[in-house]
Protein backbone atom coordinates (compact mmCIF):
# COMPACT_ATOMS: atom_id res chain seq x y z
CA UNK A 1 0.00 0.00 0.00
CA UNK A 2 1.73 3.38 -0.72
CA UNK A 3 0.54 6.76 0.43
CA UNK A 4 1.22 8.40 -2.70
CA UNK A 5 2.02 6.85 -5.93
CA UNK A 6 3.38 8.51 -9.22
CA UNK A 7 3.46 7.16 -12.44
CA UNK A 8 5.19 8.99 -15.40
CA UNK A 9 4.47 11.71 -14.43
CA UNK A 10 5.25 14.50 -16.54
CA UNK A 11 4.24 18.36 -16.91
CA UNK A 12 4.91 21.26 -19.62
CA UNK A 13 3.79 24.89 -18.83
CA UNK A 14 2.94 27.58 -21.69
CA UNK A 15 5.48 30.66 -21.90
CA UNK A 16 4.71 33.92 -23.05
CA UNK A 17 4.52 33.76 -26.99
CA UNK A 18 3.68 29.93 -26.47
CA UNK A 19 6.96 28.38 -26.13
CA UNK A 20 6.53 24.91 -23.90
CA UNK A 21 8.51 24.41 -21.01
CA UNK A 22 9.18 21.13 -20.00
CA UNK A 23 9.41 21.27 -15.83
CA UNK A 24 8.46 17.54 -15.31
CA UNK A 25 9.44 14.27 -17.06
CA UNK A 26 8.12 10.59 -16.49
CA UNK A 27 8.56 10.74 -12.44
CA UNK A 28 7.71 8.09 -10.66
CA UNK A 29 7.35 8.25 -7.41
CA UNK A 30 6.35 5.50 -4.34
CA UNK A 31 5.68 6.92 -1.03
CA UNK A 32 4.78 4.42 1.80
CA UNK A 33 2.38 5.33 4.82
CA UNK A 34 3.54 7.05 7.52
CA UNK A 35 7.28 7.68 5.65
CA UNK A 36 8.70 11.01 5.78
CA UNK A 37 9.58 11.85 2.10
CA UNK A 38 12.61 14.77 1.11
CA UNK A 39 12.47 15.94 -2.56
CA UNK A 40 15.68 18.04 -3.69
CA UNK A 41 17.00 19.72 -6.16
CA UNK A 42 18.50 22.41 -8.18
CA UNK A 43 16.14 25.51 -8.34
CA UNK A 44 13.98 25.25 -10.91
CA UNK A 45 13.52 21.44 -11.33
CA UNK A 46 10.20 20.93 -10.63
CA UNK A 47 9.99 20.27 -6.87
CA UNK A 48 6.99 23.25 -5.74
CA UNK A 49 5.45 21.36 -9.02
CA UNK A 50 5.43 18.09 -8.16
CA UNK A 51 4.29 18.49 -4.65
CA UNK A 52 1.40 21.00 -6.13
CA UNK A 53 0.45 18.31 -8.43
CA UNK A 54 0.18 15.67 -5.18
CA UNK A 55 -1.81 18.37 -3.47
CA UNK A 56 -4.38 18.65 -6.61
CA UNK A 57 -3.80 21.83 -7.30
CA UNK A 58 -2.34 20.99 -10.81
CA UNK A 59 -2.95 18.65 -13.76
CA UNK A 60 -0.18 16.44 -14.93
CA UNK A 61 0.15 16.49 -18.70
CA UNK A 62 0.44 12.76 -18.66
CA UNK A 63 0.88 9.53 -16.16
CA UNK A 64 -0.96 8.94 -12.93
CA UNK A 65 -1.50 9.54 -9.53
CA UNK A 66 -2.82 6.97 -7.03
CA UNK A 67 -3.63 8.05 -3.59
CA UNK A 68 -4.25 5.74 -0.69
CA UNK A 69 -4.10 3.68 -3.73
CA UNK A 70 -7.08 5.35 -5.41
CA UNK A 71 -6.89 7.06 -8.52
CA UNK A 72 -6.51 10.93 -8.10
CA UNK A 73 -9.00 10.97 -10.32
CA UNK A 74 -11.74 9.49 -8.35
CA UNK A 75 -10.46 10.09 -4.93
CA UNK A 76 -12.73 11.69 -2.66
CA UNK A 77 -11.08 12.46 1.03
CA UNK A 78 -8.96 15.23 -0.28
CA UNK A 79 -9.39 16.62 3.43
CA UNK A 80 -7.00 13.66 4.52
CA UNK A 81 -4.03 15.86 2.68
CA UNK A 82 -3.10 19.20 4.25
CA UNK A 83 -0.26 21.84 2.75
CA UNK A 84 1.61 23.87 4.59
CA UNK A 85 3.44 26.59 2.60
CA UNK A 86 7.04 28.72 2.43
CA UNK A 87 4.93 31.80 4.40
CA UNK A 88 3.17 31.09 7.39
CA UNK A 89 0.00 32.94 5.77
CA UNK A 90 -1.53 34.04 8.39
CA UNK A 91 -4.59 36.39 8.69
CA UNK A 92 -3.15 39.26 10.62
CA UNK A 93 -6.58 40.00 12.08
CA UNK A 94 -7.48 36.83 13.51
CA UNK A 95 -6.12 35.00 16.62
CA UNK A 96 -3.70 32.08 16.53
CA UNK A 97 -6.55 30.53 17.53
CA UNK A 98 -8.90 31.63 14.80
CA UNK A 99 -5.99 31.27 12.66
CA UNK A 100 -5.86 27.82 13.27
CA UNK A 101 -9.28 26.67 12.96
CA UNK A 102 -9.77 28.53 9.98
CA UNK A 103 -9.38 25.34 7.92
CA UNK A 104 -12.96 23.93 9.40
CA UNK A 105 -14.74 26.85 8.62
CA UNK A 106 -15.68 25.32 5.52
CA UNK A 107 -16.86 21.54 7.00
CA UNK A 108 -20.35 20.87 9.36
CA UNK A 109 -18.77 19.63 11.99
CA UNK A 110 -20.65 21.28 14.91
CA UNK A 111 -19.33 24.46 16.44
CA UNK A 112 -18.42 22.80 19.84
CA UNK A 113 -16.28 20.04 18.04
CA UNK A 114 -14.70 22.22 16.05
CA UNK A 115 -13.38 24.65 19.12
CA UNK A 116 -12.77 20.93 20.96
CA UNK A 117 -10.24 20.47 17.57
CA UNK A 118 -8.64 23.74 17.44
CA UNK A 119 -8.10 23.69 21.64
CA UNK A 120 -6.53 20.41 20.74
CA UNK A 121 -4.35 21.59 18.05
CA UNK A 122 -2.79 24.16 20.21
CA UNK A 123 -1.93 21.85 23.02
CA UNK A 124 -0.42 19.64 20.44
CA UNK A 125 1.64 22.45 18.97
CA UNK A 126 2.54 24.35 22.51
CA UNK A 127 0.22 27.63 21.69
CA UNK A 128 -2.45 26.65 24.38
CA UNK A 129 -1.44 29.94 26.16
CA UNK A 130 -1.25 32.01 22.78
CA UNK A 131 -4.94 31.34 21.56
CA UNK A 132 -5.85 34.99 21.74
CA UNK A 133 -2.67 36.26 20.34
CA UNK A 134 -2.77 37.94 17.19
CA UNK A 135 0.15 36.98 14.22
CA UNK A 136 1.96 40.36 14.95
CA UNK A 137 2.41 39.49 19.02
CA UNK A 138 4.04 36.04 17.96
CA UNK A 139 7.93 35.13 17.07
CA UNK A 140 8.70 33.63 13.94
CA UNK A 141 9.29 30.14 15.38
CA UNK A 142 5.67 30.59 17.35
CA UNK A 143 3.66 31.76 13.72
CA UNK A 144 5.64 28.47 11.99
CA UNK A 145 3.99 26.84 14.76
CA UNK A 146 -0.06 28.33 14.32
CA UNK A 147 0.93 27.68 10.56
CA UNK A 148 1.56 23.82 11.26
CA UNK A 149 -1.63 24.12 13.50
CA UNK A 150 -3.85 24.92 10.94
CA UNK A 151 -2.49 22.29 8.68
CA UNK A 152 -3.13 19.55 11.68
CA UNK A 153 -6.24 21.28 12.50
CA UNK A 154 -8.04 18.67 10.29
CA UNK A 155 -6.32 15.76 11.29
CA UNK A 156 -5.10 14.61 7.82
CA UNK A 157 -2.79 11.44 7.01
CA UNK A 158 -0.86 13.38 4.85
CA UNK A 159 0.99 16.31 5.16
CA UNK A 160 2.42 18.45 2.25
CA UNK A 161 5.14 21.40 2.95
CA UNK A 162 7.44 23.78 1.12
CA UNK A 163 10.52 24.56 2.47
CA UNK A 164 8.24 26.15 5.22
CA UNK A 165 11.12 26.57 7.88
CA UNK A 166 13.61 28.35 4.94
CA UNK A 167 12.96 31.89 6.81
CA UNK A 168 13.64 30.46 10.01
CA UNK A 169 16.95 31.31 11.92
CA UNK A 170 19.22 27.60 12.73
CA UNK A 171 18.07 26.97 16.25
CA UNK A 172 14.21 27.71 15.88
CA UNK A 173 14.37 25.23 12.81
CA UNK A 174 15.72 22.50 14.29
CA UNK A 175 13.03 22.75 17.06
CA UNK A 176 10.30 22.83 14.18
CA UNK A 177 12.29 19.68 12.81
CA UNK A 178 11.10 18.07 16.26
CA UNK A 179 7.88 19.20 16.24
CA UNK A 180 6.98 18.02 12.96
CA UNK A 181 8.89 14.27 13.80
CA UNK A 182 6.96 14.20 17.04
CA UNK A 183 3.95 15.13 15.78
CA UNK A 184 3.93 12.92 12.48
CA UNK A 185 5.08 10.10 14.48
CA UNK A 186 1.91 10.74 17.11
CA UNK A 187 -0.36 11.29 14.07
CA UNK A 188 0.72 8.41 11.85
CA UNK A 189 1.65 10.81 9.01
CA UNK A 190 2.51 10.29 6.13
CA UNK A 191 5.08 13.49 5.04
CA UNK A 192 6.25 14.82 1.67
CA UNK A 193 8.39 18.17 1.81
CA UNK A 194 10.57 20.12 -0.05
CA UNK A 195 13.80 21.60 0.78
CA UNK A 196 17.09 22.83 -0.21
CA UNK A 197 18.57 22.17 2.58
CA UNK A 198 20.31 19.20 2.41
CA UNK A 199 21.10 18.60 5.87
CA UNK A 200 17.57 19.25 6.60
CA UNK A 201 16.20 16.96 4.28
CA UNK A 202 18.53 13.90 5.73
CA UNK A 203 17.62 15.07 9.17
CA UNK A 204 13.87 14.38 8.95
CA UNK A 205 13.54 12.30 6.04
CA UNK A 206 13.46 8.34 5.69
CA UNK A 207 13.74 8.78 2.28
CA UNK A 208 15.42 11.81 -0.34
CA UNK A 209 14.84 12.00 -3.48
CA UNK A 210 16.97 13.79 -6.32
CA UNK A 211 15.56 15.39 -8.89
CA UNK A 212 17.44 15.90 -12.13
CA UNK A 213 17.75 19.69 -13.25
CA UNK A 214 14.75 21.03 -15.79
CA UNK A 215 13.38 19.16 -16.68
CA UNK A 216 12.91 17.25 -13.53
CA UNK A 217 13.53 13.14 -13.30
CA UNK A 218 14.13 11.02 -10.53
CA UNK A 219 17.62 10.33 -10.79
CA UNK A 220 18.08 9.08 -7.26
CA UNK A 221 15.97 8.10 -4.31
CA UNK A 222 18.41 7.32 -1.38
CA UNK A 223 17.02 5.59 1.96
CA UNK A 224 18.07 7.63 5.34
CA UNK A 225 18.31 4.46 7.89
CA UNK A 226 20.00 6.48 10.93
CA UNK A 227 18.09 6.43 13.99
CA UNK A 228 15.72 9.50 15.26
CA UNK A 229 16.49 11.87 16.83
CA UNK A 230 19.58 12.23 14.00
CA UNK A 231 22.29 14.86 15.57
CA UNK A 232 23.19 17.40 12.43
CA UNK A 233 27.27 17.20 13.69
CA UNK A 234 27.45 13.26 13.78
CA UNK A 235 29.58 12.04 10.86
CA UNK A 236 27.16 9.25 10.26
CA UNK A 237 24.41 12.60 9.09
CA UNK A 238 27.27 14.73 7.86
CA UNK A 239 28.22 11.59 5.44
CA UNK A 240 24.43 11.44 4.51
CA UNK A 241 24.42 15.25 3.87
CA UNK A 242 28.28 14.81 1.62
CA UNK A 243 27.12 12.14 -0.80
CA UNK A 244 23.60 13.62 -1.73
CA UNK A 245 25.39 16.87 -2.31
CA UNK A 246 28.01 15.22 -4.29
CA UNK A 247 24.84 13.61 -6.33
CA UNK A 248 23.68 17.45 -7.01
CA UNK A 249 26.91 18.95 -8.06
CA UNK A 250 27.36 15.99 -10.03
CA UNK A 251 23.99 16.79 -11.78
CA UNK A 252 24.64 20.14 -12.29
CA UNK A 253 27.78 19.99 -13.81
CA UNK A 254 26.54 17.52 -16.13
CA UNK A 255 23.65 19.01 -17.56
CA UNK A 256 23.97 22.26 -20.22
CA UNK A 257 23.44 25.65 -19.07
CA UNK A 258 20.18 25.51 -21.39
CA UNK A 259 19.01 23.31 -19.43
CA UNK A 260 18.75 24.55 -16.10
Amino acid sequence: MSSVRLQCVSKSFTRRGGEQLEVLRDINLDVPPRSIVALVGASGCGKSTLLNIIAGLIEPDLGLMFLNDVRSSEFQDWRSMTYMFQEDRLFPWRTTAQNVGFGLEATSLPRAERRDRVQHTLELIGLENFADAYPHELSGGMRSRAALGRSLVTEPTILLMDEPFSKLDPSIRSQMHDEVLRIADLKAMTVIFVTHDVEEAVVLADQVVVLHPRPGRVCETRSISLGYPRNPLSPDVAEEVRLIRLSLRTLSSATPSADR
